[in-house]
């Protein structure tokens, strides 16, 4: 698991998806979060503004990714 420092009280996911590497866009996160390929702590989310704080999770295409401050 990847540990994904933050300084604010929380990031969303699209941005945070832009800071794992995991998307070179803003416009790449979206799609990769609107067509379903993104779980936030175990579930799919489609919701490309959903806000992570501390301590949840996120993953993609088999890498996993932990919200830390």
């Amino acid at each position: 698991m990847n540990k994904l420092l933050i300084n604010d009280e929380y990031i969303r996911l699209c941005d945070a998806m832009k800071l794992s590497g995991e998307a070179e866009t803003g416009g790449m996160a979206k799609m990769m979060i609107l067509s379903g390929d993104v779980a936030v702590n175990g579930e799919v989310c489609l919701q490309k503004g959903k806000k992570l704080y501390e301590g949840d999770r996120f993953t993609f295409d088999g890498s996993e990714y932990l919200i830390v401050r």
